[in-house]
């Protein structure tokens, strides 16, 4: 059983030479085979939370912990985060230029995993995870993210963690910039790994519709860096009908 404790995180970041505090006092556990979703409006320290917890240099930690495993995960540097079992799918995966997807790919699960993969099971696998994505074999020889549609990006985000099998998944707005196919493809993906693995998710969202594929067992709301309110899947049910309006009026 793996267990995400964070408490009373308090998080900062730097603009302008001053330091603007984004989370104002986390308390949140996530464990294996639960789905967390995280929904507030802009600004509310959503993302905060996820490149917090995955070790940005741009995000500072004035005071709270997050563990796994009773680990402090703070104290680790972000390869030995992804290594412990954390893995961030980013809401804007970035280009790599110069390295094919499959060198990415394998390099990653060499690192994570401590030793190279044998060559002629790896590549058996990755063609039979991209087929499940409905991925193109082709893109394993084109470079990583370069050029692709937002769709694909996030496909690829998933073929990561499919292949790299983390114990514990925070995906920043994955929905984000899919179209209803590409929504179901990825949801599908994350649901399978989730059932073969026991992976325990954060998944960071606006909107409501993801959480119709993907259904979380618990829904945390966010408003000004905090959690102003908690509950089960009906709560995201209750925000599709009313919005985060009576929270900020509340909050404010």
């Amino acid at each position: 059983m793996t267990t995400l404790e964070i408490r009373d995180l308090h998080v900062s970041v730097t603009a302008d030479g001053e330091a603007k505090e984004i989370l104002k006092g986390v308390d949140l556990t996530v464990r294996s085979g639960e789905t967390h979703a995280i929904m507030g409006p802009n600004g509310s320290g959503k993302s905060t939370l996820a490149y917090s917890v995955a070790g940005h240099p741009k995000y500072t930690v004035t005071s709270g912990s997050v563990t796994l495993d009773g680990e402090d995960v703070l104290a680790m540097s972000v390869d030995e985060r992804a290594r412990a079992g954390l893995f961030l799918a980013m809401q804007y995966p970035v280009e790599v230029p110069g390295v094919s997807v499959s060198n990415f790919l394998r390099t990653a699960k060499t690192e994570v995993s401590g030793e190279a993969p044998v060559l002629r099971h790896w590549v058996k696998d990755v063609r039979e995870a991209m087929g499940s994505l409905k991925m193109d074999p082709a893109f394993a020889g084109r470079n990583v993210n370069e050029g692709f549609s937002g769709g694909e990006k996030k496909r690829h985000e998933i073929l990561q963690m499919k292949l790299l099998q983390p114990k514990l998944a925070i995906m920043d707005e994955t929905d984000s910039g899919l179209d209803v196919d590409a929504l179901r493809v990825v949801s599908e993906g994350v649901n399978t790994i989730k059932a073969d693995t026991g992976l325990g998710l954060l998944l960071i969202t606006h909107y409501t519709r993801i959480l119709k594929y993907i259904r979380p067992d618990f829904v945390h709301v966010f408003v000004d860096g905090r959690v102003a309110e908690q509950g089960g899947p009906e709560l995201a049910d209750r925000l599709e009908n009313e919005g985060y309006d009576r929270f900020v009026t509340t909050n404010a």
